[in-house]
């Protein structure tokens, strides 16, 4: 039970007196049929409360595991709770992959598929966009099961559902072939430079971050992840727009241990050990810290970057480390990418949330004229009302909950806050 007190980083305490462990998808109905309020516990690495229950939760974690290979459609379909770290390796082994990984291979894909958490990568979706069907339990216990293919407009608004739909218990991906990746990393790249040659510097792998602490004109790490036409790998340049190769593995914070990390040095490996920043079977950190991201059009991204500058001084004893992605545009009505090429800025925090209370208003307000939208599982100030505006179908996601969740079962102060009136 102590397990489910809390979150990962354990800002967040659950108010729950109750924990459900179903074994089976009937035992889950009935559990859902009977309950007044539940939410479902995943890998637990939200920052927020937006999996928080004051009555009832559910763990998934003794449900059974399942995964299907489709040959014919090219599609895996898996149990809701499954991490991305035991999805890829299945499905290496089967000689598939999926187009896009969370940089923590440890969370669950309904989760992240439920707060539209994204990787990276010009011409790649957020994990959400590989759906193409999902089952779900609704709030009266009745299974529901909708597709891209045959359900349209309620499979768009479905899919990033932030678990106030229903309960997420299978999932079907797009895979393609597996391909083979090698990922470089290059220091110190001279602010000039990434701000002139942003576009060029994103489009130069299969997938880039910047690795940034806010504090010099420069960026502390470029990651490239490049996919590869065969098992060979591609001897990269010993400098990058003014950045030089590094010569050691590295963390992205470059003080810390860099053995959680994914192999870097340009060393050829399967997409699944190259496409997130940390390895499977290793944490990637305690937990003792706190996250914040903010997503905004890819257009203004050089110009948001310049915004947040102009605050080192704040940032500076509060940040570990931020990051820097580019995310594909889609078609998901919750999806922080909805609609629009996107830049995702993150930034991870020292755990200090009083120091954070002061300054994320500032950072945010600086960030303002870019219509930021804020990742849904993480941190922000941002006002009820500025989330809102920044999903121009949240009119129609609402009445979807309506349809789904008429008493409100799936709904928690969170959701009710960042949702409004349903």
């Amino acid at each position: 039970m102590d397990d489910f007190r809390h979150n990962w980083a354990g800002n967040v305490v659950y108010t729950s007196n109750t924990v459900h462990q179903p074994e089976s998808v009937e035992q889950l109905q009935e559990i859902v049929a009977r309950g007044r309020r539940v939410k479902v516990f995943g890998s637990r690495h939200s920052f927020n409360a937006i999996t928080d229950s004051a009555h009832e939760h559910i763990s998934l974690d003794r449900m059974p595991s399942h995964l299907a290979i489709d040959p014919a459609q090219g599609t895996v379909t898996v149990s809701g709770g499954i991490t991305y770290g035991d999805l890829c390796a299945q499905l290496h082994r089967a000689g598939r992959a999926i187009h896009n990984i969370a940089s923590l291979p440890h969370i669950t894909v309904a989760g992240a598929i439920a707060t539209a958490t994204h990787g990276s990568g010009d011409s790649n979706g957020n994990l959400a966009t590989a759906v193409t069907a999902l089952e779900l339990v609704k709030a009266d216990g009745e299974i529901v099961r909708l597709s891209r293919q045959t359900d349209g407009e309620t499979f768009l608004g479905a899919v990033v559902g932030l678990g106030a739909l229903g309960i997420v218990t299978q999932i079907t991906l797009q895979t393609e072939p597996a391909f083979e990746m090698q990922q470089m990393v290059y220091e110190n790249m001279p602010r000039a430079q990434a701000d002139a040659h942003f576009d060029d510097i994103f489009a130069n792998a299969y997938s880039v971050s910047f690795f940034i602490d806010w504090q010099q004109e420069r960026v502390n790490q470029v990651w490239l992840k490049h996919r590869l036409p065969r098992e060979t790998g591609q001897i990269p340049p010993s400098t990058f727009h003014g950045a030089t190769l590094a010569t050691r593995h590295l963390h992205p914070v470059t003080a810390m241990d860099p053995a959680p990390c994914t192999a870097q040095m340009g060393i050829p490996g399967p997409w699944h050990e190259r496409l997130p920043h940390f390895v499977v079977n290793s944490v990637p950190a305690s937990g003792n810290e706190l996250q914040t991201e903010y997503f905004v059009a890819r257009r203004d991204a050089v110009a948001a970057m310049a915004a947040i500058t102009t605050l080192r001084r704040e940032i500076e004893p509060l940040l570990h480390i931020s990051e820097v992605r580019s995310v594909a545009a889609d078609d998901l009505w919750l999806s922080t990418a909805y609609g629009r090429e996107t830049v995702a800025l993150h930034f991870s925090w020292k755990k200090d949330w009083a120091g954070l209370q002061r300054l994320l208003p500032v950072l945010e307000e600086r960030l303002a004229p870019f219509a930021p939208r804020a990742h849904w599982g993480k941190l922000s100030t941002l006002s009820p009302a500025a989330i809102r505006a920044g999903y121009p179908r949240l009119a129609d996601f609402q009445a979807l909950c309506r349809v789904y969740d008429p008493q409100g079962k799936f709904r928690n102060a969170f959701l009710d806050e960042v949702l409004g009136a349903v």
